[in-house]
């Protein structure tokens, strides 16, 4: 067989391959948290997200919003130099991110069942 048949018979099982995994994982929820900052921000959004006395205080004047924060947590990064995760009981996990060309730094205590939004800042 020549160089050529190979590359093609190759090819072909490759973009079969390709499409039979976009048929089966067509619609389904999956992703690729391979990295330390997508794992973390992915366990803290799996959890049910409450805010602090003080945070929850600016919500309600409307000073901040949560939307915002929201966003923050989905797409922001985690400053691991900052953070403490092996803290006892939760860790504490500082996320810098953008919004609304603002940088913006949360400062969030991961526990096993909740993830606290403990602090909001906006860098100038």
């Amino acid at each position: 067989m020549k160089l050529i048949q190979r590359i093609g018979y190759y090819l072909g099982g490759f973009s079969l391959g390709l499409i039979i995994l976009a048929f089966f994982l067509n619609g389904k929820k999956t992703s690729c948290s391979y990295g330390p900052d997508a794992r973390v921000l992915k366990n803290i959004n799996s959890k049910k997200i409450k805010y602090s006395e003080t945070l929850s205080s600016l919500l309600i004047n409307k000073t901040i919003d949560s939307t915002g924060i929201n966003f923050v947590l989905k797409k922001g990064d985690i400053n691991f130099s900052e953070s403490n995760p092996r803290q006892e009981p939760c860790g504490i996990y500082v996320v810098e991110g953008t919004y609304n060309d603002n940088d913006v730094l949360l400062t969030v205590e991961n526990c096993d069942s909740i993830a606290t939004v403990l602090d909001f800042k906006t860098l100038q």
